[in-house]
Order: C-alpha cells, then structure tokens, then sequence
C-alpha cells in the first residue's frame, strides 16, 4: 500500500516530464513490457504457476528498466514518470488480486496498523507539498525495502496465511512512511535523490 502511493505521488510532481520523440531506448520498452504484464495478470488464476512466472517476470522488469536506463546513459524525466505509471498499475493489479485473500485471512488489527500507515504517508506528502509547493515521492531504501516485501507477498500467500508476514510488512511499512515525514520537516533541501534521512 506505501509504496502505491509513493508511486502515484510521484506522477504529481512539477514540473511536467518532457516526452521523447520516440520510446527507442531499452529501459522505457522494459518498462512498457512490465505494463503489459501487469494486464496479463488480471486473466490468470492467483495461485497458478503461470500467475507466479508473469509475476515474478514483472518484478524482473521493475529492477531491470532503472539499471537499463543509468547503464546506457538515457534515464529521463519522462522514462522516471513511465516506471511510476507502470509501478502504480502493477501494484494496483496486486492489490486487486489480492484483496479478497488478504481480507478473508488478516486479522482486523493488521487493517488498522496499514490505516496508521497511510496517515503517515498522508501527512509526509503534505509536508512536502506546503514546503516545496508540490507533491514530493522518495525512493528511499526503506521504501525500497517495503516495496520489495509486498512483491513477496503472493509468494507467501502460496504457502500460508501470510499474518506473521503481514504484520512484518506493516512494521516495515511504518518505518519508512515515519523516516519519509522526518525528512520532509528536518531535512531543508528538495532532493528527489534521497536515499535516506541521513543521506
């Protein structure tokens, strides 16, 4: 949930990206395949093994398209707000295919700790907005970090409950929802490269 809407903050952030005149380079197709993917996954069934292969492929294309992109020289603005889009569909994809497993089996405190974490994140954003004068997402290791842990999340669902999991990912979660608001009131400085409070 913290890093869908990271993501989808980010394609708030001004100034508009200045589009390329054609999508030529590797990393902006990597991360057009991974938007593809990301609709293949609505038609398969949850726990199948074709849903798991075009899952994890996905995945694959969210860490391949940035080294792609810093490797051959040709990150962009307009190829950052493309992987934001492409993170927001896959992980809104997830949410929805998830969404009734996760309901029928975490506990109700787990919801109201992932509502504790959305406020946060909620607040950190209107921090950024009244100093910056607009919506500021941070790629920070924790949020990286917490990314990562709900990429897991079908996986463990394949073989458990995945409540003791839950409630790791909440607290993961939380600490970086809580380090992305201390940020925003302690560090001055608007930079979008920060990887965290101390850097």
């Amino acid at each position: 949930m913290p890093a869908i809407v990271s993501k989808f903050s980010g394609l708030m952030s001004a100034p508009a990206m200045e589009m390329p005149k054609a999508l030529s380079n590797a990393a902006d197709s990597v991360t057009m395949a991974r938007m593809a993917l990301s609709f293949v996954l609505v038609f398969l069934p949850l726990k199948s093994w074709g849903f798991h292969v075009v899952y994890a492929l996905a995945g694959l294309t969210d860490a391949m398209d940035g080294w792609l992109a810093r490797r051959t020289g040709t990150a962009s603005d307009f190829g950052a707000r493309l992987d934001s889009i492409a993170d927001l569909l896959f992980y809104g994809v997830l949410l929805i295919r998830l969404m009734p497993v996760l309901w029928a089996s975490f506990p109700a405190e787990i919801w109201m700790a992932l509502a504790a974490v959305l406020l946060v994140r909620l607040a950190a954003y209107g921090v950024a907005a009244v100093r910056y004068r607009r919506l500021v997402a941070l790629h920070t290791w924790l949020n990286k970090l917490t990314g990562a842990a709900v990429f897991l999340l079908p996986f463990v669902l394949a073989v458990s409950t995945g409540v003791g999991y839950g409630w790791a990912v909440c607290a993961l979660a939380m600490l970086a929802a809580l380090e992305e608001l201390a940020i925003h009131i302690f560090r001055p400085e608007d930079r979008a490269d920060r990887t965290s409070i101390f850097r």
